[in-house]
């Protein structure tokens, strides 16, 4: 995959998943996640797609600090409804880095390592999205507001240009070149920005 330069300077999110480990699929269960990851499976690079990387990030760094994230043992709870704007997409990503699925994924081992029943939509939270330890019941609130970040105001003027098969090659190059450019400033330049990403721990409830 030829992508974009700047995807090798995210940093990825290492993950424990106990399940990979009793199975040999990775050494120690060790899992590294990276941004290209996650655009291998939405199929693009977008704000929607580098929101749920960072708000992930984000709730895993706060519910773990120094601690390696244990995969499948981590909540996924979206405020929306499935199928209303992109909510699907950013559970799409939370679910492939914390192993949560709804009702069709792994029913476990021996009665251990069960994936079901960790997505929940239509959540009574106070945010976007949030993230909750099984183990602990600590839960994190994020959202997510790309709004601080500009877009180049060229795109407006090409991107229906391009949708109705109207523009040319260099048109077509110079959309996506600015549309991932807003990309770059969100994942790097603002990654650590408050605007940007709004993370807030608080106890969860049983």
């Amino acid at each position: 995959m030829n992508a974009p330069y700047f995807f090798n300077l995210i940093p990825q999110i290492s993950m424990f998943d106990p399940l990979a480990e009793v199975l040999g699929a990775a050494e120690n269960g060790m899992l590294e996640y990276s941004y290209q990851d996650v655009v291998k499976l939405a199929g693009h690079s977008c704000p929607t797609v580098a929101g749920a990387f960072l708000m992930t990030r984000s709730g895993l760094k706060s519910l773990y600090a120094e601690e390696i994230p244990v995969r499948g043992e981590i909540k996924v709870l979206m405020k929306g409804k499935l199928g209303d704007g992109v909510v699907g997409v950013i559970a799409n990503v939370a679910s492939m880095i914390t192993g949560a699925t709804e009702k069709g994924g792994f029913h476990g081992l021996g009665g251990k390592f069960d994936r079901r029943d960790l997505v929940c939509f239509e959540a009574d939270i106070e945010s976007e999205m949030a993230l909750e330890r099984t183990d602990t019941n600590e839960r994190v609130l994020l959202d997510y507001d790309p709004s601080c970040v500009e877009a180049d105001p060229r795109m407006g003027a090409l991107l229906p240009h391009i949708l109705s098969k109207k523009a040319d090659e260099d048109e077509r190059n110079l959309f996506g070149t600015l549309w991932q450019e807003r990309v770059r400033k969100i994942m790097i330049d603002h990654c650590d920005d408050e605007r940007l990403i709004r993370c807030r721990k608080v106890v969860g409830e049983k």
